[in-house]
């Protein structure tokens, strides 16, 4: 029987080449060092996931990828000095920041000495090499076997945060994480945060991702692990620059008797996917995902979440608003999985969508999966235009029409940002929506 032998595409040979001329100066320990290339034989088996593989069915990157930059190098002093320049669209919140220029932690523009007793920090490039704090914890979340993406970050992740928040310790300002894509070439930026909540514990994570326009492309993976009892919010806003591409996974293992909270908004780049995998392993406890995304152009956003109940007695609410123009495509793929073991588990899940023309294009995969026969589950999603009547009665008093549409999506993509705790987030959020509705307009 003759052997086959799969076609790669550009961007696929362009990878397969990259692992092994940068692994030399990736860090970590020997430990580490077999996982990355465990990692990257799972990727280089599987190839670049495309439309037959039923979870990319709507976002093809085999088809969309055309090509792969280098891997980023370490910001030089003119990009850290930009960065620093930098406007901060978190400015305002008071939080504790790390910034991340190019794939890199730059210490000089993040707080480890800020960090408040029972809160611990490192660069992951520092905690990979010192083996067992990384190791120890990393990959238990999100295990890079599961997803050709993820498996990518595994494998050439640069650098990072890992940040531990000791049992009881209610840390009372946000972790923000500035991830900069400052340089002038387009490059490949991968990164990973770990954030450990233990037992009791309070934390909020916001990470904010900012570009300068040059077609940069980023993977990102975030894990977060929650303990017992403890409350975990996660904030998420996309507006990378119009010519990037970034891939991000988010892993959440939920304790018992936890609250759990994630919102993500994107406006920017002009290829996203954002993945999340949640799995409660705990009773007892609460998961609420939502976001939402301003799409225009021939933007491609991609949202695709698994939430996973796997004991009795859980909550989970997923609600998620996307508005397109022009040519845009959306995507939404949710699954609530309900193991035989969770009776009682209460599921709701909900996409809304208006397209403001004729060319764009939302696709919607709403799914349960449920193996109990004691559980409150349900799905639904929507896709329209903006109410006309309602339109009419807005102009009717005095609104042009631009600005009658614009107070009519902020209000229909608020429902998801009133998932946000934190009041000054939330105004910035609500801010990114606003610039996106004016500059429409």
């Amino acid at each position: 029987m003759a052997d086959v032998t799969p076609i790669r595409t550009a961007a696929e040979t362009a990878l397969a080449e990259l692992f092994p001329a940068v692994k030399g100066r990736l860090p970590g320990d020997a430990t580490i060092a077999g996982q990355r290339a465990e990692a990257f034989k799972s990727f280089v088996d599987a190839g670049l996931p495309h439309r037959r593989i039923e979870a990319y069915k709507y976002t093809d990157l085999r088809a969309l990828l055309r090509d792969v930059p280098p891997l980023a190098t370490e910001p030089s002093a003119d990009a850290v000095e930009a960065a620093r320049q930098w406007a901060d669209p978190f400015a305002g919140v008071d939080a504790l920041r790390f910034t991340i220029v190019d794939g890199h932690v730059v210490a000089g523009l993040s707080d480890f000495k800020l960090l408040p007793d029972g809160v611990e920090a490192w660069p992951l490039a520092a905690a990979l090499s010192a083996g067992p704090v990384a190791s120890g914890l990393m990959g238990r979340v999100a295990p890079a076997k599961s997803d050709p993406v993820l498996a990518l970050n595994a494998a050439l992740m640069t650098d990072g945060l890992v940040v531990r928040v000791r049992k009881d310790v209610a840390l009372d300002r946000p972790i923000l994480v500035r991830f900069l894509a400052a340089s002038g070439a387009p490059s490949l930026i991968v990164t990973r945060i770990l954030l450990v909540v233990e037992d009791g514990a309070r934390a909020t994570l916001i990470e904010s991702h900012e570009g300068a326009g040059v077609a940069h492309h980023a993977n990102t993976a975030v894990e977060i692990s929650c303990g017992d009892d403890a409350i975990v919010h996660h904030l998420r806003a996309n507006a990378s620059g119009q010519a990037g591409v970034d891939l991000s996974t988010l892993g959440v293992d939920v304790g018992g008797r936890c609250a759990f909270t994630s919102v993500a908004m994107v406006t920017a780049p002009s290829l996203s996917r954002h993945q999340i995998f949640v799995r409660c392993t705990g009773e007892h406890s609460t998961v609420t995902l939502g976001g939402g995304a301003l799409l225009k152009n021939r933007q491609h956003a991609d949202t695709t979440l698994v939430v996973d109940h796997a004991v009795p007695d859980c909550v989970s609410r997923e609600l998620y608003k996307t508005v397109l123009d022009d040519e845009a495509t959306g995507v939404f793929q949710g699954k609530i999985i309900v193991q035989q073991p969770a009776q009682k588990t209460d599921g709701k899940m909900m996409s809304q969508a208006v397209l403001l023309a004729d060319g764009p294009t939302m696709n919607n995969k709403p799914e349960l999966e449920i193996f109990a026969d004691d559980v409150q589950c349900a799905h639904g999603a929507t896709c329209g235009a903006l109410d006309d009547d309602l339109l009419f009665y807005l102009r009717a008093r005095g609104l042009p029409k631009p600005e009658a549409e614009a107070l009519m999506l902020r209000a229909f993509v608020g429902e998801a940002l009133e998932l946000v705790d934190d009041e000054a987030a939330r105004e910035r959020l609500d801010g990114m929506v606003a610039a996106w509705l004016a500059a429409r307009a």
